[in-house]
C-alpha cells in the first residue's frame, strides 16, 4: 500500500453537556467534562490508520498533557507521530464544546500550536513529502502553509487531496491548481465559489473550471457526487442507516477515500468504500471512537 501523509490540525475537545445554553452573565451547573482527541487532521490520520493505511501525521502540539492525549490516540491506530512538532510555551489546540439537551452545540476553538505550523516547517521536513504518495490536507492550520505544502507535493509528483474545511473568507485561487481531489460538502462548495450555485452538479463544474482535476461533493444521506477528469460524473448513493451521531463522518469519509486510493482503487471504487465507512460512523457515538477498523468494512474492489 502507498504511504499517506496528513498535514493538519490536532485538537483536544472539551465537551460539556448543559441543560441549556447559558445567556450572557448566567452561571449554570453542568455534568462531567469529557476530553476527546480530535482536530480534522488528527481525525483523518486516525481513521486512515484504523482502516489499515501506512500513515504519518505532521502538525504541531504544545508542551502539555493534551499533547499526550493526541499522540496516544493516534498511536493506538498505528499512526506514525514521530515527526510531530512540539511548541514550548504553546498549548495544544483546544475546543470548548457545550451541548444542550436538544443536541445543539456551541464551540470555541483555541488554535494553540496549530497556528504555528509554517512554510519553513514544511520545508524543514520535506523528506516526509518525498516519502509519501498521497498528501491529505485540511484548513485548520495557516492557509499559506497549506498552499506551500500542496504546491511542493505537486512539484514532487504526489497526489494531493484537500478537505477544504473550514472554508476561509478568501480562498487562494492558486491552490486549486495544486489539488488532484477536492472534497467539500454542498455548503462548502458554494462557499468556495463565493456565490450561490444551482446544485452540486453546477458547483462541481465550476470547481473543475478552476483547475481541479477531480471534484467530490459529499451530500450527507444522499451519498456523494463525483465530477472527474478521467472517470466522468457519478452520483454515488450511500446505504441508509439510523443516524446516532454525525461527528467525524466527514473526516472518516476523506480518510477512507485516501486509504482506497493508496491501495490502488479507482476514484469511483474509493468513494463507494468511503460511503460505507461514513455509514458505519454515523451509527455510533463519538468522534475517533466511532471509526471502524478495516475488518468491519466490507469492500469488493
Amino acid at each position: 500500500m502507498k504511504k499517506i501523509l496528513v498535514i493538519g490540525s490536532l485538537n483536544v475537545d472539551m465537551v460539556v453537556k448543559v441543560p441549556h445554553m447559558p445567556a450572557a452573565g448566567e452561571t449554570i451547573l453542568a455534568g462531567n467534562m469529557e476530553l476527546v482527541p480530535g482536530g480534522k487532521g488528527a481525525n483523518q490520520a486516525y481513521a486512515a490508520g484504523r482502516l489499515g493505511a501506512r500513515v504519518t501525521m505532521f502538525g504541531a502540539v504544545g508542551s502539555d498533557s493534551y499533547a499526550d492525549i493526541e499522540k496516544n490516540s493516534l498511536a493506538s491506530a498505528g499512526v506514525d507521530t514521530s515527526r510531530l512538532l512540539m511548541r514550548e510555551g504553546k498549548s495544544t489546540g483546544l475546543a470548548w464544546i457545550t451541548v444542550n439537551e436538544a443536541g445543539d452545540n456551541s464551540i470555541v476553538v483555541i488554535p494553540g500550536a496549530n497556528a504555528t505550523v509554517t512554510e519553513q516547517d514544511i520545508a524543514d521536513n520535506e523528506a516526509l513529502l518525498r516519502d509519501c504518495d498521497i498528501l491529505l490536507c485540511q484548513l485548520e492550520i495557516p492557509l499559506k502553509t497549506v498552499v506551500y505544502a500542496a504546491k511542493r507535493a505537486k512539484e514532487l509528483g504526489k497526489t494531493v487531496v484537500l478537505d477544504p474545511a473550514p472554508v476561509p473568507q478568501e480562498f487562494p485561487e492558486e491552490l486549486f491548481s495544486y489539488i488532484d481531489i477536492i472534497k467539500p460538502n454542498e455548503t462548502e462548495a458554494s462557499q468556495l465559489l463565493g456565490a450561490s450555485v444551482n446544485g452540486y452538479e453546477e458547483a462541481s463544474d465550476k470547481l473543475r473550471a478552476k483547475g481541479v482535476k477531480n471534484v467530490l461533493i459529499t451530500l450527507g444521506p444522499n451519498g456523494a457526487y463525483i465530477n472527474s477528469e478521467t472517470e466522468g460524473k457519478h452520483l454515488m448513493p450511500v446505504r441508509q442507516v439510523p443516524v446516532v451521531d454525525t461527528t467525524a463522518a466527514g473526516d472518516s469519509f476523506t480518510a477512507a477515500l485516501a486509504v482506497r486510493l493508496a491501495a490502488g482503487s479507482s476514484l469511483v471504487q474509493a468513494v463507494r468504500y468511503a460511503n460505507e465507512v461514513a455509514a458505519i460512523v454515523v451509527t455510533r457515538k463519538g468522534a475517533q471512537t466511532s471509526i471502524p477498523s478495516a475488518d468491519e468494512v466490507p469492500f469488493d474492489n
